[in-house]
């Protein structure tokens, strides 16, 4: 971002090069009227001069506002005594009774300071001298003559050009041309309002040519229109008040997570309050720094700095009150300070979360020079402040469930989950001649310091090898915690010889002693490593290779670097892989059900399909070790396939027993990669005669993140009828900005957070901030993990959608999911036969 010009500002001092100029011209133009034998004497109609001064300071005091930039664009009615005053009075009295009204009006009301009120009586004697000079000139006829009032209409017209000339030439002086094509095209409504005042000083003046009585009528008929006009002004200003804080509610509920909060609520406030600046300040907490940004008049983007002094936020934040402070208002001491910092004014408004001052919000100097920030600007700020502050604290919130969902809790360094991602975006970016290396050390014997000086020893070991680490890693490295004793370094270099020098030295940092507590604790390290492309084109499969290579390494004591011998260590899994494929073409994989129950009535819904497999030499394998070898094996497709075959068909079969459920298979991003994936999907349905709003196919939150090609099957699916949900979300990296990009319609809170949120108050807060933002984005939420009353009798008050858990039921096979089903039925007497189970209970 470019940064902001300097302004062109001099000092008031200046304005007396174009004052003085000014008053010469006005003494030259009013010569020939003065020194003219035809000239009218100065006693000319003298009775109407204390008339004409009390309606000037009248019309003075009827404003129509322009706020142009810095200056403050004010058109008064001040054209009618003006007009009334060419017909009436002589040109000396005429310049003299809008010279006096004028500094009366300047005197009282002590807003201007020598040198402007020098120059706005510069401005009045060279108007008026201007209108007298075009009356002296082409004379004044009847009243009723449309000549005189073509020569009073041009009178009044030709001074307002020279006081809007003056005007001009001022503002260029002091500022710069910069300001001047605002300053031209807001005075066009000015000039329209000069014509209305024309006709209304003609009518005026043919009203008391008619009748000195009619005086009264056009008095009452003033007050009235003041009436109104105060009326309808104050109505206007707090209809633009609503929408405006309309506006700025709906642009925060949108941008509260996008990154471009402080640009909207600065940017609004400031122009809302009129106010030369708007500034949000933040001090450090936690992990997040100090945030202080500006939004300037002058300037279209965002500023590090405030032009106030930082007294007035510290005194806001020390006792959470309200500061205000002007030219008449506020502390000596403030005043004192905010007049050393050339501000005319300032409001800070605390911003409070839970009870706490979290920041300030403010708005300084109110542009014009005749105005300054009210109690309605004070009120107004304050209730923006409540809004401001329920964003930011949300904005923090979903960025600390980011952070965690991404780092580790113990040492603070990032999680598998972020180095997987962070190898990604490694691969992707790397230069030709790169490569892409992970090393990933092994803690030795951490579980005998666990065993023998107990787990907080263990821990501080951890603390200890992650802050070692970090310290010695190359820049521009990451350093992640990726297993209970393991580590792993992402880092670029030039060859695979320098990955391992690089693993050479960190594991030799690393073997430092440690002193824990009283006991000095020798730790060390096994080291694997390997590198893109050479040994895997994924981010898990290079950090399994790792993985391999560092098994290695235990047994020969050295940094050891993958190759393809190694993979024959890892057995099991290349036998899993091949039984697997042996599986899935005999049928071998079995598929067990998990209901999913509406928490407002707990009523069964649907169904979760999760496929398990029992294997005959080592028994029962944990789904995530089938899983991951068969995204490795290029078999996630068919596994993804043959899970959501066996769902559909149950489904058909609950539909014709009366129980209409929703069933749920977990998909791969790869598996969306196939182009026929929802013609294969749309086969089925109509093979199987089921509706297409049955079947609700998950994605994890970190693929549907990384899956932009994704989009156009996920769009055909959704077309489909297809329902589309994200599981585990709250785990990854992803906020409802992200999901905005997806056609989905429901997110899973991941089991973490709800199995945490009875006992953890971030968890709580966490789990609540995800159900009310679904709620805004008009998304069903589904709580996975959900084992205990409490944690249900919480869900059911947050309004959660839908539950699913051991609370309720594990995953079961077929006949023991449709026993299940009969036992509720039973427990049930007032359920009805071949329907859906109602007030589902809740089981240990």
């Amino acid at each position: 971002m470019p940064a902001p010009k300097a302004p062109v500002t001099r000092r008031d001092s200046y304005s007396w090069l174009i004052t003085a100029p000014l008053l010469l011209l006005g003494a030259l133009l009013s010569l020939p009227p003065l020194l003219s034998p035809h000239a009218r004497p100065l006693d000319y109609h003298l009775q109407y001069a204390p008339i004409l001064l009390l309606l000037s300071l009248l019309a003075t005091h009827m404003v129509l506002r322009f706020d142009v930039r810095r200056q403050g664009l004010n058109i008064r009615m001040n054209d009618l005594p003006v007009l009334l005053a060419l017909f009436y009075l002589s040109p000396l009295m005429a310049i003299g009774v809008r010279l006096v009204a004028g500094l009366i009006w300047n005197v009282f009301s002590g807003k201007l300071g020598p040198h402007k009120t020098a120059f706005s009586a510069a401005g009045h004697i060279a108007g008026v001298a201007t209108a007298n000079l075009i009356v002296f000139q082409l004379g004044l006829g009847d009243a009723g003559s449309p000549a005189t009032w073509f020569v009073l209409g041009t009178a009044v017209l030709a001074g307002n050009l020279v006081s809007w000339a003056a005007i001009a030439g001022v503002m260029v002086l002091l500022q710069g041309v910069a300001h001047l094509p605002q300053f031209l095209r807001s005075s066009v409504p000015g000039f329209a309002v000069i014509g209305v005042n024309i006709v209304l000083g003609l009518i005026m003046l043919l009203t008391l040519q008619a009748s000195r009585w009619g005086s009264l009528l056009l008095v009452l008929l003033a007050a009235v229109l003041a009436v109104l006009y105060r009326s309808y002004s104050h109505f206007f200003q707090q209809h633009r008040n609503l929408a405006e804080m309309y506006a700025l509610t709906r642009d925060i509920a949108t941008t509260n997570h996008d990154g471009t909060l402080p640009d909207v609520l600065l940017v609004r406030v400031r122009a809302l309050l009129a106010a030369d600046s708007a500034t949000l300040w933040l001090p450090a907490q936690g992990r997040h720094p100090e945030v202080l940004l500006s939004a300037r008049f002058d300037y279209r983007g965002l500023l590090d700095n405030a032009p106030t002094p930082d007294i007035f936020r510290q005194q806001a934040m020390r006792t959470g009150d309200t500061v205000a402070v002007g030219p008449k208002v506020g502390e000596p001491e403030l005043r004192a300070a905010l007049q050393h910092a050339g501000v005319k004014d300032v409001i800070v408004v605390p911003l409070r979360s839970s009870g706490v001052t979290i920041g300030t919000l403010e708005v300084a100097g109110r542009l014009g020079a005749e105005t300054a920030f009210g109690k309605d600007d004070t009120q107004l700020l304050e209730t923006l402040s409540a809004h401001a502050s329920i964003a930011v604290e949300n904005s923090r919130l979903v960025d600390r469930l980011q952070f965690d969902a991404n780092h580790d809790a113990l040492t603070g360094l990032a999680n598998r989950r972020r180095m997987l991602e962070a190898l990604g975006e490694a691969m992707t970016g790397r230069g030709q001649r790169d490569v892409v290396a992970v090393l990933l050390f092994d803690v030795v014997a951490l579980r005998e310091v666990n065993e023998s000086l107990g787990q907080d020893a263990g821990d501080e070991v951890l603390i200890q090898v992650a802050r070692r680490l970090r310290d010695l890693a190359p820049q521009g490295a990451l350093v992640a915690r990726v297993g209970g004793d393991k580590f792993a370094v992402e880092l670029r270099t030039v060859s695979a010889d320098a990955a391992v020098a690089v693993a050479d030295t960190l594991r030799a940092g690393t073997r430092d002693r440690m002193v824990i507590e009283t006991l000095t604790v020798d730790v060390d390290t096994n080291v694997g490593v390997s590198i893109y492309p050479d040994h895997g084109s994924e981010p898990e499969a290079l950090l399994q290779r790792a993985a391999v290579a560092t098994s290695v390494a235990k047994s020969r004591g050295i940094v050891q670097l993958f190759n393809a011998g190694l993979q024959s260590r890892s057995v099991r899994r290349v036998g899993l892989a091949a039984d697997l494929e042996a599986a899935l073409n005999t049928g071998e994989l079995e598929v067990y059900f998990q209901p999913k129950v509406a928490l407002k009535d707990r009523r069964l819904v649907g169904v979760e399909c999760l496929a398990r497999w029992e294997h005959p030499v080592h028994g029962q394998v944990a789904p995530p070790d089938f899983v991951s070898v068969a995204e490795h094996t290029g078999q996630l497709s068919r596994l993804n396939g043959v899970v959501l075959r066996e769902g559909i068909r149950r489904a058909r079969e609950w539909a014709d027993a009366g129980r209409s459920l929703t069933v749920a298979v977990n998909i791969s991003a790869r598996t969306l990669n196939d182009a026929d994936f929802p013609l294969q999907v749309s086969e089925l349905l109509e093979e199987h005669g089921v509706p297409a709003d049955r079947i609700i196919l998950e994605l994890s939150e970190d693929e549907l993140l990384g899956s932009g090609r994704t989009i156009p099957a996920l769009k055909r699916l959704r077309d489909l009828g297809v329902r589309l949900s994200v599981d585990d979300f709250g785990a990854g990296r992803s906020s409802f900005a992200d999901l905005s990009r997806f056609p989905v319609q429901e997110v899973k809170i991941d089991r973490t957070f709800v199995q945490g949120m009875a006992t953890g108050a971030s968890d709580l807060a966490i789990v609540r901030t995800v159900v009310d933002m679904a709620r805004h984005f008009g998304l069903a939420v589904v709580a996975e993990g959900v084992e205990s009353e409490l944690t249900l009798g919480l869900l059911e008050d947050m309004h959660c959608d839908m539950g699913q858990g051991f609370l309720f039921s594990r995953a079961l096979p077929y006949e023991r999911f449709e026993s299940w089903l009969q036992v509720q039925a039973d427990a049930d007497p007032t359920a009805a036969p071949a329907v859906e189970v109602r007030w589902l209970r809740a089981v240990p």
